[in-house]
């Protein structure tokens, strides 16, 4: 899913290629001339729509994936009642579309913040911001599913945090398993909690 639905602007392109872009290649290793000639557009129109350079690309581009991602998980968490069937429901559909690309089309989040580690840059902001909104999400379906605000919060942080870690270990070792493995194990986790 995209969010946009007409043929994209040049401003759209440029954010969609961006988000591809430090996707697979990570934000140190993707160049502001690179993002503009995939894009089709000239240097003076990314310098345009973001006077900011390349970090202000990014966080347009890591806001897209943000939201690209809170839709896949809006929707596989509401395609199933169980909330344990649907946080592993999460783990397969993430492996799938690794082992689809190749497994190259990783979490952009995730690499962008890896690579600004220690700073306080927009980057690491528009990082903490999709990983809080994720968490929120999972929680809500917890906590639709009789979790306490509190067990919700740090369930929701857990099973955050264990996905995207497997995602970066199923691209390293070119393996489903890992996000199958920590999908099931979460499903456990969520269990002892609607068992009690």
């Amino acid at each position: 899913m995209s969010l946009y639905s007409a043929p994209p602007s040049t401003r759209e392109r440029i954010v969609l290629v961006a988000a591809r872009l430090i996707q697979r290649q990570g934000y140190v290793g993707t160049g502001i001339k690179q993002i503009a000639g995939e894009a089709q557009a000239t240097l003076g129109s990314v310098y345009h729509f973001f006077p900011g350079g390349k970090e202000a690309v990014a966080v347009a581009a890591l806001r897209h994936a943000g939201k690209e991602f809170s839709w896949l998980l809006e929707d596989t968490l509401r395609g199933e009642d169980d909330p344990s069937a649907a946080v592993e429901a999460c783990a397969v559909e993430l492996a799938r579309g690794l082992r689809e690309s190749g497994w190259v089309d990783g979490c952009p989040v995730t690499a962008a913040a890896l690579e600004t580690l220690g700073t306080d840059s927009a980057i690491q902001q528009v990082c903490a911001e999709a990983l809080r909104g994720w968490e929120k999400i999972v929680a809500e379906k917890l906590r639709a599913c009789g979790f306490t605000d509190q067990d919700a919060r740090e369930v929701a942080t857990t099973v955050i945090s264990a996905l995207e870690g497997a995602e970066v270990t199923a691209q390293v070792s070119r393996s489903e398993e890992p996000l199958r493995a920590a999908g099931r194990q979460l499903a456990r986790l969520i269990g002892t909690y609607t068992q009690a």
